[in-house]
């Protein structure tokens, strides 16, 4: 009775042995991914989306399918970080260039396949411009390199001289010149397993058959996402941000301004904090600065300390807000991101300025904008009136019943009535004069 219990658990656990990691039908799962754009921020989002499916999906194997020229570098260590920390092999196939950052992700991954005319190397760090970047970021993507090719067992001063020209290796370079590896050249020193013509031959040279491939594409929100990260179009929503506020207080009530303005606000951060860009503090940099615009402008009388800091924090949080930084350490952040965010924020609010200045006159006379807001003038000439009470204030005097910049009310006879100045800012208590009407409206000035 004991030799077959231990009969049946013997056949369990090699039932259980033979099957794991297969789906139920005994195929293998195979999930590939495409990293054929620039290393950004969007890519960097797109392989964490696509390491998280992998692993909901208990994928056996990760295929890497690799065209690009580089990118930004701490996006890159980034996508290095998730690719080592996957339980499960990664393989990539190089199928046209593995350049800079892409190297680097290359050398991450277990195994390396290229097609024929494929090349890897070339990881100097540049800047915007081309030139190379100062050797700080070379020491850096230097020690990155040289770390990552010791994890998975392949020369460390080759992954040295794709990043440094000064770098000696013998029989393969001598200094002048970085690393470029023809597919061949990668599979003489060691750099690549393999040529291959497609996925398929990969799996088919590693003996798996029977498998179900899973292409990794992002849904249509992360699409949506992927889309509004991007410092053109970040331009354009501040530019929006700015012109809905603009007409919003031309036409207090017309709401779909104010809505406008808040859906681009919407659309600026969440992208940007869904994709670890926007910080905490950078957000609230953000609103403390639109708070004290608003301060400066419906509540503090001229413009001084409230106003600076205000437009020092809404600039500079949307320029932050776009940059990788670490609580202003800038020291990994390319140059050349530094000017297409500054660009950016400063242009977009620059743009939305002069558009209000030439375009704002014009755009009230829209049929557009009337449909939304109440221009109609009510002329006395179409039979309106109004109350010829207020005209026969005028010469008398009082006192402001609230602070009028230009506008408030004012206190005459007992009697509180709306009022405004030619532009005078005006404390509570102040005397003041009626010198004309305006409708029910009363025009003042101070009395000295």
């Amino acid at each position: 009775m004991i030799k077959r219990k231990l009969l049946f658990i013997g056949i369990v656990i090699l039932t259980t042995l033979m099957t794991y990691g297969q789906t139920p039908s005994g195929k293998s799962k195979v999930m590939v991914m495409d990293i054929k754009a620039e290393i950004d921020p969007r890519m960097l989002r797109y392989v964490k989306l696509a390491i998280d499916h992998a692993e909901k999906a208990k994928a056996d194997y990760v295929i890497v399918d690799m065209d690009t020229y580089g990118g930004v570098l701490t996006d890159a260590k980034e996508i290095v970080d998730l690719i080592m920390d996957f339980k499960k092999p990664i393989w990539v196939f190089v199928n046209s260039d593995a350049a800079s950052a892409g190297a680097l992700i290359s050398i991450a991954c277990d195994s390396i396949y290229m097609s024929p005319g494929a090349s890897i190397g070339a990881a100097t760090v540049v800047e915007g411009d081309g030139k190379a970047a100062p050797d700080k970021y070379q020491s850096y993507m230097r020690s990155i390199m040289r770390s990552t090719a010791e994890e998975n067992h392949r020369d460390p001063r080759i992954a040295e001289g794709m990043v440094d020209e000064r770098v000696v290796v013998d029989s393969v370079k001598q200094a002048g010149k970085v690393i470029t590896f023809t597919t061949l050249e990668a599979i003489k020193y060691h750099y690549c397993e393999a040529k291959v013509n497609s996925i398929e031959e990969i799996l088919k040279r590693n003996k798996i058959e029977n498998y179900e491939l899973d292409h990794f594409e992002l849904g249509a929100t992360e699409k949506i996402i992927s889309f509004f990260i991007n410092p053109f179009i970040s331009g354009l929503l501040i530019l929006i941000i700015i012109g809905g506020l603009y007409f919003e207080l031309q036409t207090p009530g017309a709401v779909f301004p104010i809505a406008a303005s808040l859906l681009a606000l919407v659309l600026y951060l969440v992208p940007y904090y869904l994709n670890g860009l926007a910080q905490y503090w950078e957000v609230i940099a953000l609103m403390v600065g639109i708070i004290l615009l608003a301060a400066e402008i419906f509540i503090i009388p001229g413009f001084g300390v409230a106003g600076v800091l205000g437009i020092g924090l809404t600039v500079g949080s949307l320029i932050l807000i776009m940059l990788n930084n670490d609580f202003f350490n800038f020291e990994f952040v390319p140059l050349g991101d530094i000017v297409v965010a500054t660009v950016s924020a400063v242009g977009g609010l620059t743009a939305g300025v002069l558009l209000l200045f030439f375009g704002g006159a014009k755009l009230t006379e829209t049929k557009a904008f009337k449909r939304i807001a109440l221009t109609d003038t009510q002329e006395s000439a179409q039979g309106y009136s109004v109350n010829n009470s207020s005209k026969e204030l005028i010469g008398k005097t009082g006192v402001a019943h609230t602070v009028l910049r230009p506008s408030g009310k004012v206190l005459i006879d007992d009697q509180v009535y709306d009022a405004f100045t030619r532009g005078d800012y005006v404390q509570k208590g102040d005397p003041v004069e009626v010198i004309g009407t305006e409708g029910i409206t009363l025009k003042v000035k101070v009395v000295n």
